[in-house]
């Protein structure tokens, strides 16, 4: 299994940028798709918004219509990190964001039931 632990969320104004990163530890990270999905305080797993998602090798990475172009999702296997490069924040985007491990071998699911494993997540609060 892995841990998963954020950090980087913040206060900000409407129109600035954030980068979130998500450590790893435990097993092997690049068995693992990763995602950053988002939500309310208390809500269950399955009700949280899918934001971004890359496979082990970051081949494949999809993101949801409403960051495209705003949000990059990247990984560094070597640290054990993922990131989330956030652009051009909006009121909109104010959440708990949340980095989660998917073990396949290939691909990655937009899905939050197919994540086994979840960090505590982190506050993001945009300010308009």
């Amino acid at each position: 299994q892995v841990e998963l632990v954020e950090s980087g969320g913040g206060l900000v104004q409407a129109g600035d940028s954030l980068r979130l990163s998500c450590a790893a530890s435990g097993d092997t990270f690049e068995r693992y798709a990763v995602g950053w999905f988002r939500g309310a305080p208390g809500k269950e797993r399955e009700e949280r918004e899918s934001i971004a998602v890359a496979s082990w090798s970051s081949v494949n990475k999809y993101y949801a219509e409403s960051v495209k172009g705003r949000f990059t999702i990247f990984r560094d296997n070597a640290k054990n990190t993922v990131y989330l490069q956030m652009n051009s924040l909006q009121p909109e985007d104010t959440a708990v964001y949340y980095c989660a491990a998917d073990r396949r071998a290939s691909g990655a699911s937009m899905e939050p039931y197919e994540y086994d494993y979840w960090g505590q997540g982190t506050q993001v609060t945009v300010s308009s």
